[in-house]
């Protein structure tokens, strides 16, 4: 059985880099995959993860939405919310600032 792991953009981007530099050609859902990955992806993998890791330390945040807030990295507060709402919860307007406030330090 295999593990499930969370991924940035900018980690599925470089990892089908890797996998298309070892082999002759990407399969047609990965080449999608890579260009989509090229087109949206803002941050490198590092700094990725560094946001996801300070993102994980506000209150109720899941590590799935940590993610998106890394890949989509939003900048007004309807976005973040935007993130949230499947949630059974709303974050808080301080905890909405503080999402705001990571990810202006990385863009």
């Amino acid at each position: 059985m295999t593990k499930e792991e969370y991924l940035s953009l900018a980690e599925v981007k470089e990892l089908l880099k890797k996998e298309k530099s070892s082999r002759e050609e990407l399969m047609p859902e990965q080449k999608l995959a890579l260009q989509h990955a090229e087109g949206f992806t803002k941050l490198s993998p590092t700094k990725s993860k560094q946001l996801v890791k300070q993102l994980m330390k506000i209150e109720q945040m899941t590590e799935q939405n940590a993610f998106k807030i890394a890949d989509v990295l939003p900048e007004h507060s309807n976005d973040v919310r935007a993130i949230f709402s499947k949630e059974r919860f709303t974050l808080s307007k301080e905890d909405v600032e503080k999402v705001l406030a990571l990810v202006r330090k990385y863009l």
